[in-house]
């Protein structure tokens, strides 16, 4: 934790630990990204973070409202009680005091959303990295239990390795179980299997819990789900272009070849009307044509997978 994190525990901290069974869903996800900071550090900083942010948006919203009388600015139609009439000489006070309370309401909750969003977004990105590296990190592995290496050296040794990203950390979490809480390899695996964010890797742990309860070649298992994760790889990444060459397709046919037609039709449309503001043929070459790109640039971005 840092300073501000110990900071919030100090204040509300020991009033978090009754919540946990209320956050269930938080922990998990904090778990599944393997967050260092404790649940209750985490969820204090929460609370704290989202009344500061809204107490000092609603502050700087209300001075601004107050000193340009943006409540004044309201004209009342129709008939109103006789009681909200006689309040008319304050409604500067009462529309900045609305404003405020408003303003406190969606600035700390949209903090407090995002702080509950924030590990699950995180422990997505571990199950897409960790999907992406599980293949060639169970590869390493089946390399080393070939050459003789005992399951718990090969998670420690995968775990040391830099180079399968988060695949590594999950195999360190496991050797992290064995080497300094006393574990046997079957309850490391467990527990990971249990934490991690990737339905693969607990496919992979359970299926090697199962192997080694039975007695089963270790090795063999390793190299079967190599071959398996490695078939799976190439046929994503075979979906994936052909996914892109339909992508392609409808760029050029809505961005390249569609705002072309539409270019030509509206200067046509234009030197026949006589009209000398061609606002529509501004609006597709500046608004139309960078807009959509960056729309599918966004679009290829969050499909493509990673590797």
């Amino acid at each position: 934790m840092n300073s501000y994190e110990r900071f919030c525990f100090n204040i509300i901290g020991n009033r978090m630990k009754v919540k946990r069974a209320d956050y269930l869903s938080l922990r998990n996800d904090m778990m599944g990204a393997r967050m260092k900071i404790p649940f209750e550090a985490y969820l204090s900083t929460a609370y704290v973070t989202s009344i500061l942010v809204g107490l000092v948006a609603a502050l700087f919203i209300g001075i601004v409202s107050y000193l340009l009388k943006i409540p004044e600015m309201i004209k009342y139609q129709g008939q109103l009680p006789e009681f909200i009439v006689a309040l008319s000489d304050l409604r500067l006070l009462f529309g900045t005091i609305v404003i405020v309370i408003f303003s406190l309401c969606v600035f700390g909750g949209i903090t407090y959303l995002i702080y509950m969003l924030y590990p699950g977004i995180l422990a997505g990105e571990r199950r897409r990295n960790i999907d992406a590296t599980l293949p060639y990190a169970i590869n390493y592995v089946t390399a080393m239990s070939t050459a003789g290496i005992t399951p718990a050296e090969v998670f420690r040794l995968l775990g040391e390795s830099t180079i399968y990203g988060e695949s590594a950390v999950e195999a360190r979490y496991v050797a992290r179980e064995i080497d300094i809480f006393g574990k046997d390899l079957i309850d490391a695996l467990r527990i990971g299997g249990v934490y991690t964010p990737s339905m693969r890797m607990k496919d992979f742990f359970q299926g090697a819990m199962a192997s080694i309860s039975s007695g089963s070649n270790l090795t063999e298992y390793f190299r079967t789900k190599a071959q398996q994760y490695s078939l799976e790889n190439r046929q994503t990444q075979k979906t994936f272009l052909e996914t892109l060459g339909l992508i392609s397709e409808s760029y050029v046919t809505a961005l390249v070849a569609g705002t072309l037609f539409l270019i030509i039709l509206q200067s046509i449309m234009s030197t026949i009307s006589g009209e000398s503001d061609p606002f529509f043929l501004y609006a597709v070459i500046y608004g139309v044509i960078p807009f959509g790109s960056f729309m599918f640039i966004i679009l290829i971005s969050s499909m493509t997978p990673e590797v």
